[in-house]
């Protein structure tokens, strides 16, 4: 599963709405960890001889970036469109397990967080929907004899979790490093194929369309102000002034 988001670098700007970015001139690319979740599904694929299916939900500009996966060397895509729902997290999950359910599956694999939402819970909702295991934050993959097992993160160190396929995992920064799409890449991706599922097609009761979240407002951070050269003949001279400001001026001794 992969999640299309607006670069890093690009300049963000509240929508006249208030409650969305503008995306006139802003480039987008497969979420970061998403993009480690694809490369570590190739390696799996070469090593294994499986199918590696790319399933996003999105507009159909999404569909760029899954042609970018197909192109990277991924065997077919999904494109879920939710048409004109506004989804949160798990309206997002309910899609992508029900698309999900019309493919046969051993794993899937997905990005922890995407860098724009940051709801850290789409892919760990899927596989509660699907009913199947869930490990969270994988650096090491490994598989064998229907099952697998992970190195994953946790405050101060790391754990080996093992679980039974089929079974979702995440993945987090260090498992792999993500390869270029080359040339000849590109040019079999546009052959490749990818088809557009609605909410319909996926048998999803209209009923259970109803985000739980929405956005009230959103706003940039405030503008932070320029930092303050301390002058003075001496360390100490500095330090006294220093204080002298904390206290005086900042308020905060």
């Amino acid at each position: 599963m992969l999640k299309q988001v607006p670069a890093t670098e690009s300049l963000i700007q509240v929508a006249d709405d208030g409650v969305s970015i503008k995306a006139e001139g802003l480039k987008y690319v497969i979420n970061p960890y998403d993009e480690l979740a694809v490369e570590e599904a190739l390696k799996i694929r070469e090593a294994q001889g499986v199918t590696v299916t790319i399933v996003s939900m999105g507009p159909a500009k999404t569909s760029e970036a899954i042609r970018t996966a197909l192109a990277m060397g991924a065997d077919k895509g999904m494109l879920v469109d939710p048409g004109e729902l506004a989804c949160d997290g798990l309206l997002t999950a309910k899609l992508l397990a029900a698309a999900a359910k019309t493919i046969p599956y051993d794993l899937i694999i997905a990005g922890h967080r995407a860098v724009d939402d940051d709801h850290f819970q789409v892919a760990t909702a899927v596989a509660e929907l699907l009913g199947i295991p869930n490990i969270s934050m994988a650096i090491k993959v490994e598989m064998a004899d229907g099952r697998v097992r992970c190195q994953t993160t946790v405050e101060g160190g790391t754990k080996e979790i093992e679980a039974p396929l089929p079974v979702l995992i995440t993945t987090q920064r260090g498992l792999n490093e993500p390869r270029y799409a080359s040339l000849p890449g590109i040019m079999k991706a546009k052959k490749k194929p990818l088809e557009t599922k609605t909410t319909a097609d996926l048998g999803v009761d209209d009923a259970s369309l109803v985000p739980l979240v929405t956005v009230k407002a959103l706003r940039l951070p405030p503008q932070r102000q320029g930092g303050q050269v301390i002058e003075g003949d001496s360390v100490q001279a500095k330090v006294k002034e220093l204080v002298r400001l904390l206290n005086e001026e900042a308020k905060v001794l």
